[in-house]
């Protein structure tokens, strides 16, 4: 008879955090700089994504103050949604969400929104940083 080796069961891994936030080019003194933060230590991802996006249809429309996410985006994506309010003429109609984690701390969600006849898709990418999910890219194609 052959030698039967006995397998053990493989370890459980665990999701690895990604090393290094998004900064768009910002030097920080030591100490300060933003902490990753994991998944597992942060709001619920689907709730804190719907909140985010029809915040940022109505912000579109010229209906709510950009203020009002300026804790959720980075400093980068926030002076972008400043030039944009009001760029729509009416509050879009989310449709559908799509959510990807390809990395532990990271979402990447495409959003259907629906501008009368037409619909558009919008693109927003969430790193966990500090303890709170930030946005670090935001795109209506």
């Amino acid at each position: 008879m052959a030698n039967k080796k006995k397998f053990e069961p493989l370890p459980q891994q665990s999701a690895k955090l990604y090393l290094i936030p998004s900064n768009f080019g910002e030097e920080y003194e030591p100490g300060f700089e933003p902490v990753p933060t994991s998944a597992s230590e942060l709001p619920e991802l689907h709730t804190w994504t719907m909140k985010f996006a029809v915040s940022v249809v109505e912000i579109w429309a010229g209906r709510r103050q950009p203020a009002q996410l300026i804790s959720r985006c980075h400093r980068h994506i926030y002076m972008q949604l400043l030039k944009q309010v009001g760029s729509q003429k009416e509050i879009g109609r989310i449709r559908t969400i799509h959510q990807s984690q390809p990395l532990d701390g990271i979402c990447e969600s495409t959003i259907t929104v629906r501008y009368g006849d037409r619909l558009r898709a919008m693109v927003i990418r969430f790193e966990g940083v500090d303890k709170r999910w930030l946005c670090t890219e935001l795109r209506l194609l």
